[in-house]
């Protein structure tokens, strides 16, 4: 009897529990469309993120130290550019973690770097929607994922092996953990917060701190606690944040320089110069800010590089620079497949002028891949604002708005101020806030509408604004898709025109009629980038490595530039004239490897594989196989093999690392035997006179004055040329006619 009643005890418990529900059924109070929808737009994401990684390429300096990584977990941890770890990136190596743990689990291929960033993507539209879910309902949520997926750069985002997608996803955790910690006013999630936007800092440093005033002014706004509390623990959260984001470079300045690798981008091997000087004050210096005092390369050698793009710092400026700079000056690749002409203007209004100043975000170039949404997310975050006046200081709804509209203007400030330099998912943080408060605010306004009175007129204005922004736009790419911009003006003056009949008074005031005139909002809002994004299912149109998806130039006068289905940085030009030097640029670069000389798939050519091949065999006891004149020139041998190359001068040629006299005691110990110079293009051609690009005559980048040029006088002096025929190869290893001809020396005792 007694068991009969434990059992019958047991089963009487069991049922009282909730059954459990499966994961496509919606929870008890949201629509029964909500999970599926849901469960669709992560599907879609995953389609739209992942199609056709498996043919992606190399983003080849930084897959190049993911390589490195895989190597050795030292390199793993100091962001090693090279296996041999004499040299970091000039970033904090956070966001390459994901890639190299997915090469070390996959194997090292383009996709296996990509596939980390397309599930960060799913990921960030999951956190979306749970964040706008808690602030502003269900349907909010729906068409705030809807519109964050259909937004053209955070398709090419989460397709690209980059610092912003874990970028992205960590504050968009922090988000989610000051919203709870608002709401109820408990320190622990303030505190996941701090972690999180110091974890955000290992990915893309100074500028995971800019969402800091938005999250702080939420809580010290909403939270249930008196003010005092409320500002002891943001004072905790501060320190917290602040620990965790210098633990790397607190790591990198407690460990002496003989057991790291020196830190790239300075003249100090110091990390906090790469972080403050480098990577952030060189960004401002159209805005007269100088990083003279931080030990930063861009501050020291004469402005480089950086010169031929107002406000671009060194790093960037390089980049942008040895996207496909071959030796007639072409640019490929890098840059998103722009042909630049001398000026650094592209073709066809792309990523050149107009990316300069205030007005930069508004630029069809960056307007394209993520402002499709900025007159209704302004409306959005005006009417929240506005209408959320007089409300208690707890409310929810305006902590929201203050949330989302604090994080878009504080980086569409940062980016106005700034250099932006190409760099077209640098947008991606903003494409967050903006899909946010289109979700809510749409809601918002036709809530309003439906309740009538002045605020009605709010939904059809801001419906129209956006149709008629979007139709500009479209039309500046005539040659894409030319009814793109028609339609979309159609469907705006239709949306207004139902919303209006529609409005509660009027005698024909029906439900249907609204709805029909919300249906052709959402249409006339989400057309065209629909069409931006769905371009990756196009081979012509696919992502860049810069995150731009689809058409980046005017249609307009100059032609298009875009990515061709060929090898990376391989660029096809549609429309328009390019000039006669340019164009016969453009047609020796075509087939040619990518930026930096690397083939898009990481493969040596064959006289590549000949020349290492020897080295190998005759390196002896050797530390490094050879060493090279660029990075450019060591990232073919460490992607394809991860030969242990010791690249001179850093990302920037500049940087001071290793010095002369360190070099010739590597020569004289025996641990550099062969020297590889030529073939590097961009800001790692050092050779004794070259000229950097944007470098004024006379400068000490223009004359050959950096740490490498001496190097490379020196070695050309005291070393021996090894004849190509010796293994094989030809004058000019790089491939290809118009290659920069390379020349293998052999240095040390016995040369």
């Amino acid at each position: 009897m007694a068991t009969n009643v434990l059992d019958a005890t047991a089963s009487t418990g069991a049922d009282r529990r909730p059954p459990r529900r499966p994961p496509w059924r919606s929870p008890v109070g949201e629509p029964a469309y909500a999970r599926p929808a849901l469960l669709l737009l992560t599907v879609l994401a995953a389609v739209l993120y992942g199609w056709g990684i498996d043919h992606s390429q190399y983003h080849t300096f930084y897959a190049s130290a993911a390589r490195s990584m895989t190597e050795s977990w030292k390199a793993f941890f100091y962001g090693s550019f090279d296996p041999g770890n004499s040299i970091t990136l000039d970033k904090l190596p956070g966001f390459l973690w994901p890639q190299a743990l997915s090469a070390r689990l996959f194997g090292f291929h383009p996709w296996s770097l990509a596939l980390p960033q397309v599930l960060e993507g799913m990921a960030c539209l999951l956190v979306l929607h749970r964040l706008v879910r808690r602030w502003a309902g269900v349907n909010a949520a729906l068409i705030a994922c809807t519109a964050f997926l259909v937004t053209p750069v955070a398709v090419g985002l989460f397709r690209t092996a980059v610092e912003d997608p874990a970028f992205t996803l960590c504050l968009l955790l922090a988000a989610e953990a000051t919203q709870r910690a608002a709401r109820a006013g408990r320190l622990r999630p303030l505190l996941l917060a701090g972690v999180w936007v110091g974890v955000g800092f290992q990915a893309k440093m100074l500028e995971a701190w800019a969402v800091l005033p938005a999250l702080a002014l939420v809580y010290l706004l909403s939270a249930p606690l008196t003010l005092r509390r409320r500002l002891l623990h943001l004072g905790v959260a501060a320190l917290v944040t602040t620990a965790v984001s210098a633990s790397w470079m607190l790591a990198v300045a407690l460990t002496p320089a003989k057991d790291r690798p020196y830190v790239d981008g300075t003249t100090t091997n110091s990390a906090f110069s790469m972080v403050v000087g480098y990577n952030f004050l060189s960004r401002f210096s159209s805005l007269g800010v100088s990083a003279a005092s931080t030990g930063s390369v861009s501050a020291t050698q004469g402005g480089g590089a950086g010169r031929a793009f107002p406000g671009t710092s060194a790093g960037d400026a390089g980049r942008r620079s040895t996207g496909a700079l071959g030796a007639g000056g072409a640019r490929a690749g890098q840059d998103g497949g722009l042909l630049r002409d001398a000026r650094g203007a592209a073709g066809g209004g792309a990523f050149g002028r107009g990316q300069n100043g205030w007005s930069k975000m508004f630029a069809t170039s960056l307007a394209s891949q993520t402002g499709w949404f900025y007159p209704i997310a302004a409306v959005a975050a005006v009417c929240g604002l506005l209408w959320c006046r007089g409300r208690p200081r707890t409310d929810r709804l305006r902590a929201g708005y203050v949330l989302w509209s604090g994080w878009l203007a504080l980086y569409f400030l940062v980016f106005s101020a700034g250099s932006v330099g190409g760099h077209t998912y640098y947008m991606g943080v903003i494409a967050v806030p903006l899909a946010a408060l289109t979700g809510a605010g749409t809601v918002l306004m036709w809530r309003a509408h439906r309740a009538g009175g002045p605020r009605a007129w709010a939904l059809p204005a801001a419906v129209a604004a956006t149709a008629a922004w979007g139709a500009y736009l479209a039309g500046q790419f005539p040659a894409f898709v030319p009814w793109l911009a028609p339609a979309v003006a159609v469907l705006g003056v239709a949306a207004a025109g139902l919303l209006i009949l529609a409005r509660p008074g009027r005698p024909r005031a029906a439900g249907r009629l609204a709805l029909a005139g919300l249906a052709a909002s959402l249409a006339a809002l989400l057309l065209a980038p629909s069409a931006w994004a769905v371009q990756v299912f196009n081979p012509a149109y696919r992502s860049s490595t810069m995150g731009a998806v689809g058409p980046t130039g005017t249609g307009r006068g100059g032609g298009t530039a875009r990515n061709g289905p060929g090898r990376f940085g391989r660029a096809a030009w549609t429309g328009g004239a390019l000039s006669g030097q340019t164009a016969r640029d453009a047609a020796r670069g075509a087939g040619r490897g990518g930026f930096g000389g690397a083939r898009g798939d990481g493969s040596l050519t064959a006289d590549q594989r000949r020349l290492l091949d020897y080295a190998r065999a005759h390196q002896g006891s050797a530390a490094y196989t050879f060493a090279t004149g660029s990075w450019s020139t060591a990232a073919p041998y460490i992607l394809a093999t991860g030969a242990h190359v010791l690249p001179l001068g850093g990302f920037s040629g500049r940087v001071p690392f290793p010095t002369e006299t360190h070099f010739r005691q590597l020569v004289g110990a025996g641990k550099v035997r062969f020297v590889l110079l030529g073939g590097g293009r961009g800001t790692g051609s050092l050779t004794t006179g070259t000229k950097y690009p944007g470098t004024a005559a006379g400068s000490p980048a223009g004359t050959g004055t950096t740490t490498a040029a001496r190097i490379t006088r020196w070695v050309q002096s005291a070393c021996t040329p090894v004849p190509a025929s010796e293994y094989g190869g030809t004058a000019a290893p790089g491939g290809g006619p118009s290659a920069t001809a390379q020349t293998l020396y052999r240095c040390g005792p016995g040369r």
